[in-house]
């Protein structure tokens, strides 16, 4: 349990990652106003009295204080503690404090075979620091089989409770482009901590919603006007330590270290000494999700792995995160620069490390997976293959079915090779809602880890509603639309307002002062109208009559800046034409690079050239990439008497790998896609971002494009 701060609690919250070590204390200078007393100071900063006359010698008489004088206070004065004490927010505005006693006895526990720490706290029902505690060496060496822990045994805890005061508070309202952890960064306090503060916040996802009205603590200093204070902290000069040293943890200079400790310039640095260390101030560039990325300092993690991860210098980090001087706390939320490249991904804002699913499987673990799908086996003869073969004949519902199927068959042998034995229960639908509340009735779905399937709207809504109080994840192999929330769907293909919010970021990331065209027909004029409201300046050409106007093409194009042109429609005779026109345009002195946000089947139509949208490096948004998974590619043609696989076998397959080695690894789907970023198996990326109380929405996609005949990912 973390310590508090149980008479000035919420004081604590307020400082909360600004607290020091032994040899660190914080500070702050006031230059003293007219009709100010110590006593109105001291309450001002929530300190006593005495601790200002303590630090502030010259002033003989509390009751004489002179106009201007600079006073030090010491902004941690008379906050005591209470050892391993854990906050947590009451009605009618108090906090309660619950306070953990000793142990009354330990229980001897031997570490089996792919046990962990977190499994043990979990089994016994107590903290992981408590299990370290009291089992010292688990702090010098790893968790292994045969270990003898002592596991504490603690009494029922005891409740203490103090109001709060809320003059330390303000009402926040939530920018656009702001999260959890840029508004936690900006107030230096942790996320349990804005739990705190605000306990209607969901402790189930992230989800802030512009506009959204938050209790914050007051920043320190915010509420004195028109006062410029220099923020600095004691300090204990340690053996060894050097003014080279000093600059390279705290981001300050010799010169400036000097300019607040005069007397340095006579004994130079000594050991023992306790000098004052210049705070940084935070950079004043706005903190939200444009501008910066989150990081979550985890339990344990030292400076040396911390800027190895990140991909930036402890002294690079300090300037940012100037509470870093403090020390690195577990908790604290550090901001990262957005462009800034590490060993981490981005999930929402949010840096999370990558993770090799396969080496973390629980191969111990057996997950129970249902697969839902309309076979429709109520049509076909399976005693006549001829008959069964012309019953499948137009039945795309049937065709996807088996095709997914017969990917996932491959997964589940892919996954048993690794060592995961997984109960395995098909369910045939027959796209019929009278059987899918007969299948509705099954123990299987309801003890099931994961279900993939239905692939019908209806059929899908009634089983997620159905198994939703047994908390059993759902997911929608195909594109599907609902029309109410469905919080336990994953929905495994990306949206197209996604594909096209992806290629506009791509676009955004790499124009440098390129010419924007805009073509587009009639029905494409909302895609048209996000253009240019994204791109102010560009050119825009409204298609009449399905056909390419040739003339007022050319005339938007520049021979001076290259011509990106978006394409948005979904006529063949439209694409045609305008992809004619364009690659004849083509000089040495007119570039073109063709785009659409929505390469849909008119692009695919095979009258459709495409050593022209080779010419015009085509790019576009898509859920599928290049098929690099050549296991998979010869696995399929071993199991399926040499047939290649087509799109829905390559889906089949990636669905079902994902949710096994994530299963594997967290034994929860819900939970593990909260810890795992990017993944992507033979052809298609999984990255699922919660959406609030509507499920989980995959925004894994690639940006593809024609180059020299061939398909590749553009970078």
């Amino acid at each position: 349990m973390k310590k508090v701060f149980v008479k000035f609690y919420i004081v604590s919250l307020v400082l909360l990652l600004f607290s020091f070590s032994a040899f660190a204390q914080k500070f702050t200078t006031h230059p003293v106003k007219k009709g100010e007393t110590i006593q109105s100071i001291a309450k001002q900063y929530k300190v006593s009295p005495e601790s200002i006359l303590n630090l502030n010698k010259e002033v003989k008489n509390a009751n004489e204080l002179k106009l201007n004088t600079i006073l030090v206070i010491n902004l941690e004065a008379k906050v005591t503690s209470d050892n391993d004490a854990k906050p947590r927010e009451t009605a009618n505005n108090t906090v309660t404090v619950i306070t953990q006693e000793e142990p009354i006895g330990f229980v001897s526990y031997e570490v089996k075979r792919r046990d962990n720490l977190f499994r043990i706290s979990e089994r016994f029902k107590v903290s992981q620091d408590a299990i370290k505690r009291y089992n010292k060496e688990l702090y010098a060496t790893q968790l292994k089989k045969g270990m003898t822990l002592k596991i504490p045994k603690f009494r029922k805890i005891e409740v203490k409770e103090t109001t709060v005061d809320e003059t330390l508070f303000e009402e926040y309202t939530v920018q656009p482009k702001e999260n959890r952890f840029s508004i936690a960064s900006r107030y230096g306090i942790s996320i349990d901590s804005l739990l705190v503060l605000n306990p209607d916040l969901s402790k189930d996802n992230t989800y802030l919603a512009a506009g959204q009205k938050l209790r914050l603590p007051i920043l320190a200093g915010s509420t004195t006007e028109n006062q410029t204070s220099q923020l600095f902290m004691s300090y204990t000069v340690p053996p060894k330590k050097g003014f080279l040293a000093l600059e390279r943890e705290f981001g300050v200079t010799e010169n400036e270290i000097k300019m607040v400790n005069p007397e340095l310039n006579e004994r130079g640095l000594q050991e023992g000494m306790v000098i004052r260390i210049p705070q940084k101030t935070a950079n004043k560039e706005a903190v939200n999700t444009e501008n910066f990325n989150f990081y979550e300092v985890k339990p344990g993690e030292a400076e040396y792995s911390l800027t190895r991860k990140l991909g930036l210098s402890y002294r690079e980090l300090l300037s940012l995160n100037p509470e870093l001087q403090s020390g690195l706390k577990a908790g604290m939320i550090l901001k990262i620069p957005k462009a800034n490249e590490g060993n981490f991904v981005v999930k929402n804002s949010l840096i999370i490390e990558n993770i090799d699913l396969i080496s973390k499987m629980n191969t111990a673990f057996k997950p129970n997976l249902v697969i839902m799908l309309p076979f429709r086996l109520d049509l076909i003869n399976v005693n006549n293959s001829e008959a069964a073969k012309d019953s499948l004949k137009g039945r795309r519902d049937a065709n996807w079915s088996l095709a997914l199927y017969s990917g996932a068959l491959v997964a589940l042998d892919s996954i048993k090779k690794l060592g995961l034995s997984v109960n395995v229960s098909v369910f045939d639908t027959e796209r019929n809602m009278n059987r899918t509340k007969e299948l509705l009735l099954k123990s299987e779905l309801k003890n099931a880890h994961a279900i993939i399937g239905p692939l019908d709207p209806e059929s899908l809504k009634e089983v997620a509603v159905r198994v939703l109080p047994f908390q059993v994840p759902l997911i929608a192999p195909i594109h599907t639309k609902s029309d109410i929330s469905l919080s336990n769907v994953f929905y495994a293909v990306p949206s197209e307002d996604n594909l096209r919010e992806q290629l506009l970021s791509f676009v955004k990331e790499k124009r440098v002062a390129e010419n924007i065209v805009v073509i587009a027909d009639d029905a494409h004029e909302v895609t048209k109208k996000l253009l240019l409201k994204e791109f102010p300046k560009a050119k825009a050409l409204n298609l009449v009559e399905k056909f390419a106007m040739k003339d007022k093409i050319l005339a938007l194009l520049s021979s001076t800046e290259e011509n990106w042109v978006f394409l948005e429609t979904d006529q063949f005779s439209t694409v045609n034409s305008v992809i004619s026109v364009l690659n004849a345009s083509r000089t040495d002195k007119i570039k073109i690079r063709l785009f659409t946000t929505n390469k849909n089947k008119a692009y695919d139509d095979e009258k459709i050239n495409h050593s022209h949208l080779s010419n015009l490096a085509f790019t576009y948004p898509t859920i599928e990439g290049e098929d690099k998974n050549d296991a998979f590619e010869r696995a399929y043609m071993k199991m399926n008497n040499g047939k290649s696989p087509d799109k829905y076998a390559h889906k089949g397959f990636d669905i079902t790998m994902d949710v096994l080695l994530k299963l594997a690894y967290k034994n929860n789907l819900f939970e593990a896609s909260k810890n795992i970023g990017e993944t992507r198996y033979s052809n298609t990326k999984y990255n699922y971002v919660q959406k609030e109380s509507q499920g989980y929405y995959n925004t894994g996609a690639y940006i593809m494009m024609y180059d020299n005949m061939w398909i590749k990912e553009a970078k």
